[in-house]
């Protein structure tokens, strides 16, 4: 059996720094729901990427930016799954 990773629904980015978007099972009969990551990305000696929790003070300016559209968007498909919802159920 093999296990698929669940991927991101959307990713908004300012520079270094991104917001990304996850849906998630509800489960037990309830709707899915949408969870959020704030990181920043970096790169290494070696050249390879890394994201990182951390943020710098101009980096925190930036996130709180992204985290104001992502829960925009977080909304937006809130309301796309109700639609679907209540059409299914029609």
């Amino acid at each position: 059996m093999t296990t698929q990773k669940n991927k991101p629904i959307d990713t908004l980015r300012d520079g270094a720094v991104k917001a990304t978007i996850w849906k998630n099972p509800g489960g037990e009969g309830r709707p899915d729901f949408y969870s959020v990551s704030l990181t920043r990305t970096w790169k290494d000696d070696k050249g390879d990427y890394h994201d990182s929790d951390s943020f710098t003070g101009t980096d925190l300016l930036i996130a709180s930016r992204l985290a104001g559209e992502a829960y925009t968007r977080v909304s937006e498909l809130r309301r796309r799954d109700r639609r679907a919802r209540e059409e299914a159920a029609a």
